[in-house]
This record gives C-alpha cells, sequence and structure tokens, in this order.
C-alpha cells in the first residue's frame, strides 16, 4: 500500500502534470491502491448516453461489422492508453458498479462500507482509474458493458451502496442519470411550463415523472422526442404535450412550445439529448428570465453562450452537474413510488 495519497487523485495523474485526474489525459491505473483510496472489482459499465452513441457511431461508420467486438476492443485499448474510460471526442465517461475489495486505512466513508459490498461509483468514469481484463458483453442498446477489471475511488469520490430491493442493473442505470431528476426536483415549481427534449430516454423519462410532480395541476409539461412512437411512454410517464420533431431544429420547437404555452414560452427547460447542436432549441423554448439546464454531455458552452448572446435571450443557462445532494435517493425514491417508471426500466435495462 502506498502512503499519503491526494484525496482528489492528483496522486495518479500522469500527463499533464498539476491537473486534477477528469482533465489528465492519462492517469496511472496501477492496481495498488493508496491509503485513501478503495479498490473494487468492476461488475459492469454504464457509459454516458452521448460518450456511447459517439463511440458506437464512430465504429459504424469505420465499416466494424461485429460491432459489439469492435466496442469491447475500444474499451480495452482506451483504458490501457489513457488509464481510464474517457472518450477522447466527448470528454464524459459513465459510471461503474462493482465489489469493494480493499479500503484503504485513510479513505474517506461517505457512508458505510465493508469487503463484499457492492457499490455504484456516483462519480465519473472520465477520472477514475480502471483497468479492464476483459470485456464479457457490451449491451449496445443500454450503454454498458459487462467487464472483468477492477477500479479505483479516490476519498473525494462518491458512490451508493446498491439497494437490496431492486435489480443491481437497473439500480445503476437510475443512478447513471441521478442528478438530472435531482436537479429538475429544485429547478421547476408549482404552475411552471416546462419543456424536456429528449423526454423519452433514460433521463428525459424521470425528469418527466418529477417534473410532472413538482409542476402540479396548473403548470405543463411539454416533451419533445424525434418519433411519433415515442409518445406514448412520454404521456405515460408525465407529460402533458408531445412535440415531435429533430431537437436541432431550433425554429421549430420555438414555434411549438409557443402554440401549446399561448406565447408564455418555458420557464424551465431541460435538455437531455445525447447528439450535439441542441443549444438553440432549449434557449430558444425558454421564456425571457427563465432557466435552461443543459444535462447533457453533448452540450457546448460556447454554442450556449454566443448562441444566446446572438438571438438576445437573457435566460440562466445552468451546466449540468452529475451530482447533487442525495441524489441517489431522490432517484431511487422516484423510481419506488411510481409503478410506470419502474416498470419501463424493468423492461429497458434488466438482462
Amino acid at each position: 500500500m502506498k502512503l499519503n495519497g491526494n484525496r482528489y487523485g492528483t496522486h495518479r495523474v500522469i500527463e499533464p502534470k498539476g491537473v486534477l485526474p477528469q482533465p489528465a489525459r492519462i492517469i496511472s491505473n496501477d492496481m495498488e491502491i493508496w491509503d485513501n483510496e478503495i479498490k473494487l472489482q468492476v461488475i459492469r459499465l454504464n457509459i454516458d448516453s452521448a460518450s456511447f452513441h459517439q463511440i458506437k457511431t464512430k465504429l459504424q461508420k469505420q465499416g466494424h461489422s461485429d460491432l459489439e467486438k469492435a466496442f469491447a476492443d475500444h474499451i480495452i485499448d482506451l483504458t490501457n492508453r489513457t488509464g481510464k474510460h474517457k472518450n477522447e471526442d466527448t470528454g464524459s465517461g459513465g459510471m461503474l458498479i462493482g465489489k469493494v475489495i480493499e479500503i484503504g486505512p485513510k479513505f474517506e466513508m461517505k457512508e458505510p462500507v465493508k469487503i463484499g459490498d457492492k457499490i455504484a461509483s456516483l462519480v465519473s468514469l472520465s477520472l477514475t482509474p480502471l483497468k479492464v481484463n476483459k470485456v464479457n458483453k457490451v449491451y449496445l442498446d443500454k450503454d454498458q458493458a459487462e467487464i472483468d477489471g477492477e477500479a479505483i475511488l479516490f476519498s473525494s469520490g462518491i458512490y451508493a451502496k446498491l439497494p437490496d430491493d431492486m435489480d443491481e442493473n437497473l439500480a445503476l442505470s437510475v443512478l447513471d442519470v441521478a442528478g438530472a431528476p435531482a436537479q429538475v426536483e429544485r429547478l421547476v415549481k408549482p404552475g411552471d411550463n416546462v419543456v424536456i427534449l429528449g423526454a423519452h430516454g433514460k433521463s428525459g423519462v424521470l425528469c418527466n415523472a418529477i417534473a410532472r410532480e413538482r409542476a402540479g395541476v396548473s403548470g405543463k409539461v411539454i416533451g419533445v422526442v424525434r418519433k411519433k412512437e415515442y409518445a406514448e411512454v412520454c404521456y405515460a410517464t408525465g407529460c402533458n404535450e408531445i412535440i415531435i420533431a429533430d431537437a436541432t431544429d431550433a425554429t421549430t420547437i420555438n414555434s411549438e412550445v409557443a402554440r401549446l404555452t399561448n406565447g408564455e414560452m418555458a420557464d424551465v427547460v431541460i435538455n437531455n439529448v445525447n447528439v450535439e447542436d441542441t443549444e438553440m432549441a432549449s434557449i430558444m423554448a425558454c421564456k425571457d428570465r427563465g432557466i435552461v439546464y443543459f444535462f447533457s454531455m453533448a452540450t457546448s458552452f460556447t454554442k450556449a453562450a454566443l448562441g444566446a448572446e446572438g438571438i438576445g435571450a437573457d435566460v440562466d443557462m445552468i451546466l449540468g452537474n452529475g451530482y447533487a445532494h442525495n441524489h441517489a435517493m431522490i432517484s431511487l425514491d422516484l423510481l419506488r413510488r411510481n409503478p410506470v417508471l419502474m416498470k419501463l426500466f424493468q423492461e429497458r435495462y434488466t438482462d
């Protein structure tokens, strides 16, 4: 065991020196722990939606006939070269579930854990030292990979013990996007008009439900999806109205939100989509002095900031923080009390 590691993990940064593990290009995935770390035997990775979509599309364009094998090879190559699973194009990661196999004596526990406990990391794979020995299966429809490997959590890292009343893969799927519904719970007030881009996806359906609860009968939740067949799920999970449009089509979304709100526009806009160039649609759906929350990891700060300036939109823009106090508990409890969401997640994310 190595001694006196930095609580933020800077002792593992290889290149460039002087930065934190997330922005670093290369970190050490040597699995000898420092005294303020814990080591996990990794069971499954949940790669964030924007990253998974981008990697899959890139591999398809390269002409790989066996996409699952190509994705598995990509995971091993990336972690061998950089020590972590940080998408080199999007900069994003994901999260994992694993079994605790070693605990350093100076590790700062957020909640009590012991050897053998299964936990979900609530920090990004883009900063987590990860050693992948083998990829057993890639779930191309779930943004997940079952692996044989090990990972390290730093003292500053957050995690959650997996609940006993829920399938672990289902819990992983919920915890991966737990920051979104927790932030929506903070932002939406009774009577608000809420627009949710990507209302059919994993984070989207959770946001639909929590927005419906918070906005109440005097508010309105409007989902934006690209396919008509997605509408049924969106209505079932909390949307009052649906706009069928490409999330990059800012003018159509602007006019449709205006029509559905009698020109008032949205008090809060939540962007959950996993593709680029959706910043302006989000901004143009929002009213003056409203709030736009970009949970999507495909968001460009430059496009959002300069785009809003360019059309004279005075809106408050929040970049999605995957962490909020009690976000794991908020999201898991939402699933427990909402049978429609529970059934949907069971169908989508259990093997």
